[in-house]
């Protein structure tokens, strides 16, 4: 009987979170035409090895990490600068000139960027609703990602039972805390940085940035893997940061996990992280198992030797605009993945499955779409022009467009870009 009321029990609160969870993150039009529906569980069971992949160019240029950071405790904590100058940038597959020329080329057949892989390699541990779209053009395929989509940002507390605020405007609920977790994150992959100009550039440019702009500390390593006999799929892979070791340049990926307040998590990171940091990072992945997955799945598709773990928290549960380093932990992405069950030839087992299910498709544009309240994916057929002007469509009527206030502008920049947060704060009233 006890264990019956704890199972029905732990069900009402499966509903209980269920039911706080959004809408699609796309408005599915009625003229779509939904062509498969794939559970979570079918994804499970998939499994495919890939050779190891090839560079085929690497662009930008990369800053040192700085060593002292390692050292910080929650007793020598370090304020959480802002780079208000330095550009950050999110082009999709298709905006992307490198992608374009190697396309033009017949480098692949298939093309993505990290991100867009990653969400897809670690779906089924997705709760929130994510969409991708994919175009299929002559023989080949871009996966891309929408303006303002989802992807730009970082879920938070997506795993957990514990149900967030609904409130938009709440500091803690997912949209909300969503931004400020992008924007905590660009914020500290900087700030870890030697900064004395001393930098390793590679064979081009960053292929994003106008003459003259800043730029953050950003390698992008265009790399082939063999899906087939004749298909190959190129993704643009991220790295932050290099250090250097016995005189070998080793690549890091630097991304930080962020307390907003003890009471959602019951971990209190100033107490616990210096004696049970063992208990602290199982907490998160259990309330955070799809984005730690997904930053793990981008290192290892960038091969980075080390990915750098910060531990960021609000100087107060209420202040959501300044924030503490209180620790960092260096991991090696293989061994990471391993601790936390993420199988490498399972992630591509379902990128695999993927890519054959589209090449069955007819030409034209589709949208793979997270259901929000069921683990399964979903595949419409959408019109050529779907997306395409995404919030300039219906602009609000004037007495309805809320001017973000200056702070919140600059706290939530995730495109390093204050007119992105602008037409996000649109879209999103949209």
């Amino acid at each position: 009987r006890d264990r019956l009321y704890n199972l029905n029990r732990s069900n009402q609160n499966q509903q209980r979170r269920e039911a706080a969870i959004f809408k699609s993150s796309v408005d599915i039009q009625p003229e779509w035409n939904m062509l498969d529906q794939i559970p979570f569980s079918t994804f499970s069971k998939l499994s495919f090895s890939v050779p190891e992949p090839e560079d085929l160019l690497l662009c930008g240029a990369l800053e040192y990490y700085d060593r002292s950071f390692d050292r910080i405790t929650p007793k020598n904590e370090r304020r959480l600068e802002r780079f208000k100058n330095r550009n950050f940038f999110k082009v999709t597959t298709t905006d992307d000139p490198v992608i374009r020329r190697l396309a033009n080329e017949d480098k692949a057949t298939v093309f993505a960027t990290d991100t867009i892989l990653a969400t897809l390699m670690c779906a089924p541990r997705s709760v929130y609703s994510w969409d991708i779209v994919i175009q299929r053009v002559g023989n080949k395929l871009f996966f891309d990602k929408r303006d303002g989509s989802q992807l730009d940002l970082l879920s938070v507390h997506e795993t957990s039972q514990e149900p967030l605020p609904e409130a938009k405007d709440d500091i803690n609920s997912a949209y909300s805390l969503s931004v400020e977790a992008a924007y905590i994150n660009q914020n500290f992959s900087q700030q870890v940085l030697v900064r004395d100009g001393n930098k390793v550039s590679f064979d081009e440019p960053n292929p994003f940035a106008n003459e003259g702009d800043e730029v953050a500390s950003v390698a992008y390593r265009y790399r082939r893997w063999k899906l087939d006999n004749d298909m190959y799929l190129i993704a643009r892979c991220e790295v932050q940061s290099v250090v250097e070791v016995n005189n070998q340049k080793s690549f890091l990926t630097l991304n930080a996990l962020n307390e907003f307040d003890p009471k959602y998590s019951g971990v209190d990171w100033r107490q616990k992280l210096e004696t049970q940091r063992g208990a602290v990072l199982a907490t998160e992945l259990k309330n955070n198992a799809n984005k730690l997955a997904k930053w793990t799945a981008q290192s290892i598709l960038a091969s980075a030797d080390l990915m750098k773990l910060g531990y960021v928290s609000r100087v107060h549960p209420r202040d959501h605009f300044n924030h503490v380093i209180l620790g960092v932990v260096g991991y090696k992405p293989r061994d990471f993945a391993a601790q936390i069950n993420l199988n490498t030839a399972n992630m591509w087992g379902i990128v695999k499955s993927i890519v054959d299910l589209c090449m069955k498709l007819n030409e034209g544009k589709y949208v793979l779409v997270k259901d929000p309240s069921k683990p399964q994916v979903r595949i419409y057929e959408v019109p050529a022009d779907a997306f395409e002007n995404d919030y300039v469509e219906e602009p609000l009527p004037e007495e309805e467009q809320v001017q973000p206030p200056a702070e919140d502008t600059e706290a939530g920049e995730p495109n390093g870009t204050t007119n992105d947060v602008e037409a996000k704060e649109t879209e999103t009233q949209t």
